[in-house]
């Protein structure tokens, strides 16, 4: 079985092994697996308390649409992460993404109005035109127009948005109304202590050199939480799953699995014509041009720390992985969820050597696992899991020595690129800024004739975005 998996996935041509590459494949499971419970309770949530909002089905009760999206979001994730694994045979999970999910209930469904099946028919319409792109080779174009210092600095962008994810799910970094983010209850919060103690317990592994460090942090750490409730140290629920103590929902819709998803897939098809063709043009815009751009940024910025690029910055044969995430995409709208996508996750399994796309299935075939039982997947709380998170976000700042600081046209886009990912709270932002300033200071250098008309293009086409994202544009065309 060994002999036959390493010469499917070539694990020597790429150096890792068999053992390796299951290893890393659990450790992206646990760290991702959240989006199990996570999604469906962003998909079925309210922007307020009077506006509904996300997936309501007539006949079901909230409790059984849950676990329809559920069994959705692992079905369409597994998709994606099989074609990732046979076709790309790259190391990266995938699943629906945060942000776009909450942009599909919240915004489109809830604010605009617009009907859900309408939603998710713009979802396999953006997915369609992203296969069809992926195929004639645009999509990898497009990313080879990124400016080299974005390239370069995409993983460390990264980086600080994984830290401050991870530091916000320990309880470490928090809301404050005075300051925009603020420091936890250290001292008296267990969910706060739990991580410290777990993370500078993982930080003592990793800089021993055991292998599975970051895995062996996230185990220690959940155990620890649960005997520290067994004992009556902390109070039954306070170290829940953290998808069950902030996601928005209530545990007690965990309780059975509704795999009847029949309410869901195919419902993309009654979402045609139920809007303006104007405004169904803008929510299929502005879905595909934060998923491309925050697909592509994934996968540049893990990609460097997977040594995956060339020295130009440029990923050999992206439009494979690319593709995974198209059909994922196609899929998912067809099945009922939101935008699927690659998961900045992805680099905790990349630092604990995933080098192939055996990673990609370990992961695949765990997602479809806990179908079992659904709420296996949350199983290992957030406060616990993302402790991987700020490991390798610190990992990943040592992609900053790639970029050329002394040139300011190098300077400011990589500059931005890594600042706006985590105070936007968004890849795609933080590739924007870098897109945009890159031509105009390379222009005030005196050095236009350096920038291509692809860059300048794609710098306009990032201002359009703003200016429909941001304007009030797709509001008042609804």
């Amino acid at each position: 079985m060994a002999g036959t998996l390493e010469e499917l996935f070539g694990l020597e041509e790429h150096g890792t092994d068999v053992r390796t590459e299951i290893l890393a494949g659990i450790t992206t499971f646990l760290t991702m697996s959240y989006i199990v419970v996570l999604n469906p309770a962003i998909l079925t949530s309210f922007p307020d308390d009077n506006t509904p909002g996300g997936i309501a089905i007539s006949g079901y009760g909230p409790g059984e649409i849950f676990q329809m999206l559920a069994v959705v979001t692992i079905l369409s994730s597994a998709v994606a992460m099989l074609v990732m694994a046979f076709y790309a045979n790259r190391p990266f999970g995938l699943a629906p993404g945060l942000g776009l999910n909450a942009f599909f209930s919240i915004t489109v469904v809830g604010v605009l109005g617009v009907p859900w099946p309408t939603a998710l028919a713009a979802i396999v319409v953006e997915g369609i035109i992203f296969t069809v792109l992926t195929a004639i080779g645009a999509r990898e174009y497009i990313i080879k127009l990124f400016p080299e210092p974005v390239k370069f600095a995409v993983g460390a962008g990264i980086g600080l948005f994984l830290a401050i994810i991870g530091l916000q799910a320990m309880g470490i970094v928090v809301d404050d109304p005075a300051t925009l983010v603020g420091t936890g209850n250290i001292a008296s919060d267990p969910v706060a202590i739990l991580s410290v103690v777990g993370l500078f317990l993982t930080f003592v592994l990793y800089a021993a050199g055991l292998r599975g460090s970051i895995i062996a942090g996230i185990l220690l750490t959940t155990l620890a939480g649960a005997i520290a409730t067994f004992a009556g140290l902390v109070e039954p629920g306070v170290l829940a799953t953290d998808a069950v103590r902030n996601g928005g929902f209530d545990a007690s819709r965990l309780a059975s699995a509704q795999y009847d998803i029949t309410p869901l897939a195919g419902a993309f098809l009654s979402g045609f014509g139920n809007v303006e063709a104007f405004t169904f043009a803008l929510i299929v815009f502005t879905f595909f041009f934060v998923d491309f751009f925050d697909t592509a940024g994934t996968l540049v910025g893990v990609g460097q720390a997977g040594g995956f690029l060339d020295e130009n910055g440029d990923f050999p044969d992206i439009d494979k992985p690319l593709m995974a995430d198209a059909v994922g995409t196609t899929v998912g709208g067809m099945l009922g969820t939101s935008t699927v996508t690659t998961f900045i996750e992805s680099a905790t399994g990349i630092e604990e050597g995933g080098r192939t796309g055996l990673t990609a299935l370990v992961v695949a075939v765990l997602f479809l696992a806990s179908l079992a039982i659904v709420p296996l997947a949350s199983a290992i709380p957030l406060y616990a899991s993302h402790i991987a998170l700020v490991v390798v976000a610190v990992l990943m700042l040592r992609n900053v020595v790639d970029i050329q600081w002394d040139d300011f046209a190098h300077a400011v886009p990589a500059g931005l690129t890594i600042m706006v990912m985590p105070f936007t709270y968004s890849i795609a932002y933080g590739i924007a800024a870098g897109i945009i300033s890159y031509p105009i200071v390379k222009t005030a250098q005196g050095e236009f004739d350096d920038v291509l008309v692809g860059q300048w293009i794609l710098a306009a086409a990032f201002v359009l975005y703003f200016v429909v994202r941001t304007g009030g544009v797709l509001s008042s065309a609804v």
